[in-house]
């Protein structure tokens, strides 16, 4: 009996764990594909979560202008909201526009109803504010349940995640965070995978967040970049 009780325990937590995994792993395909990065090892997509942000979002723009790239912006609605000039910044800039949800919640643990309705209202304040149609959404988190992507789909939103964690919103150093970004980079590049890496321009917070060390840590990512044959590209580019 003891032996039945301690294998049923030992399978039902490797269900969980199973569970947890194909719900939160940023690379995890188990409930469904999203869009991750491509074969090619020289391309690279920077992407900003939490947006958008004053100042440093009209900041970060300036930089990208600098050195001519383009980057995946995953907006949060309730911002747009607020800031809906910074959102049309961003569109002429020609960069891609993605839906964040309205307010950020797990959307893991969201009903249903509050999943459709945090999709659908970010999508129409984007497009209202840049004209732009929006066909890409990055799970608040990267949490995500199988009807979360079903229903994006539904919507005509094509789920993103990321395969290199900068971890930028605890970063205090620009260098180390820069130095972090390259050996994810790196990583992906050993595995024969283009690398889609999450950076931060604002904070799901509050408007206003601190994102002066993402922004110096990008300079040095992009300076150090140039010549280096590297192709960066938005997410549209793989799906």
């Amino acid at each position: 009996m003891l032996t039945k009780v301690v294998s049923a325990g030992l399978l039902t937590g490797l269900s969980a764990g199973a569970y947890l995994y194909a719900a939160q792993w940023p690379t995890s395909q188990l409930f469904g594909r999203t869009v991750l990065a491509g074969s090619d090892v020289d391309e690279v997509a920077l992407t900003f979560d939490d947006g958008p942000n004053d100042p440093y979002t009209m900041q970060l723009l300036e930089s990208l202008d600098r050195w001519q790239v383009r980057a995946t912006f995953f907006l949060m609605g309730s911002y747009v909201r607020q800031r809906p000039e910074i959102a049309r910044a961003i569109h002429r800039a020609g960069h891609l526009l993605g839906n964040h949800t309205v307010s950020h919640p797990s959307l893991m643990w969201a009903s249903p109803a509050q999943v459709r309705e945090e999709l659908i209202a970010c999508s129409a304040l984007i497009e209202d504010a840049t004209g732009e149609v929006v066909r890409y959404v990055r799970p608040p988190f990267g949490a995500r349940r199988p009807d979360v992507l079903r229903t994006a789909r539904e919507l005509g939103l094509m789920p993103v995640m990321w395969n290199v964690t900068a971890y930028d919103w605890e970063a205090t150093d620009p260098h180390d965070l820069a130095a972090r970004v390259r050996r994810g980079l790196l990583h992906n590049q050993k595995r024969r995978r283009g690398s889609n890496l999450l950076l931060h321009d604002g904070g799901h917070r509050e408007l206003g967040t601190d994102r002066s060390v993402t922004l110096s840590a990008v300079g040095l990512l992009l300076e150090g970049w140039a010549g280096s044959g590297l192709r960066f590209v938005t997410v549209d580019a793989w799906g």
